[in-house]
């Protein structure tokens, strides 16, 4: 690990005019679980890492009238306990609880869960001088490609690791993003890119830019939700493929349904077309399948990765019948 300067904020307009400085490099650190492996492999040198956890804000979880706001630092370990979750959200709940392990949740932080740099082997690998890192090629298309993307890969198929974005998204959370020039709002969804945009990059954030807060409007009446991750140990792990659904069921028919994907392209996918086939239809077990099907036409499998495809197809299955009750 190359030495660097720590700079420790009291503020968030403190953090965010360090990060705009243009004199060196700079990178932003809360809870640190993906940073610090980043910086010991040297996949990263930054010149200085803005420590976000001595900041005074931006690390609770709390009601305001109909909208739940959860600043970017709040732990993940306290997502899981915070009541209004508990209340409102199950489905959130869950995906809190599947990441990691008890220790880790007590660091990691929601904003860095959703900012988190992808898994790849040859990402992380320092010797590997991929599209990612600014190479000219991606490895994993004619590579080792088990984990890899099945949908949206194109020049990079990586897989988006969190396990938070796909249930916010489902649930039509919206992120607040601040800067010297103050602060934007755009639906979570919004906030991610595919690499056809950006291959250095997973978000929209510009310079000088920090996600601040999650904000998720309190459900409808009749809204269940759930998220199922299918993971290749039994232990901690990311997911394979994992599915956040969340649903108005009233007498077995989806009023309305959202369904978002991880670890199956380089950002949470959305399941538009099944959403289509479900909403106002009385579902069923074959429902369910055919549903699936619908965005499943699309996929674009690698060598080593069509097994994800069956995969996905079960876990939408499961988990509409899991908010059926």
């Amino acid at each position: 690990m190359r030495n660097f300067k720590l700079a420790q904020p009291k503020t968030i307009a403190q953090a965010v005019a360090l990060l705009k400085q243009d004199s060196e490099s700079r990178v932003l650190m809360a809870g640190g679980t993906d940073l610090l492996d980043e910086l010991k492999s040297g996949i990263i040198q930054p010149d200085t890492v803005i420590d976000l956890s001595t900041l005074t804000d931006g690390h609770d979880i709390r009601q305001d009238k109909d909208v739940i706001r959860i600043g970017a630092l709040a732990k993940v370990a306290l997502l899981a306990e915070a009541s209004p979750i508990q209340e409102y959200f199950p489905g959130l709940r869950e995906a809190a609880l599947s990441l990691a392990t008890p220790q880790l949740r007590n660091m990691g932080t929601v904003g860095g869960n959703l900012c988190q740099r992808p898994r790849c082997w040859y990402y992380r690998d320092p010797q590997a001088a991929c599209r990612k890192k600014g190479g000219s090629r991606c490895y994993a298309f004619r590579g080792r490609n088990r984990y890899h993307a099945i949908f949206g890969g194109g020049i990079c198929h990586i897989v988006f690791p969190s396990d938070l974005a796909p249930s916010l998204i489902s649930l039509d959370a919206e992120v607040t993003i601040t800067s010297p020039e103050g602060d934007r709002r755009m639906p979570l969804e919004e906030l991610y890119a595919l690499p056809s945009a950006d291959v250095r990059r997973e978000t929209v954030l510009e310079p000088g830019e920090v996600l601040k807060e999650v904000a998720v409007p309190l459900p409808k009446a009749g809204t269940k939700s759930t998220y199922l991750k299918i993971k290749e140990r039994g232990t901690w792990d990311f997911a394979v493929v994992s599915v956040a659904l969340n649903a108005v069921v009233v007498g077995g028919i989806f009023q309305d349904v959202r369904i978002v994907c991880g670890g199956v392209a380089p950002v949470p996918w959305r399941m538009a077309q099944a959403e289509g086939h479900l909403k106002g239809k009385r579902v069923t077990e074959d429902l369910l399948r055919e549903a699936a099907r619908k965005d499943l036409a699309q996929a674009r499998p690698l060598e080593e990765n069509a097994y994800k495809a069956d995969l996905l197809e079960t876990a939408v299955y499961r988990a509409g019948l899991s908010v059926l009750g």
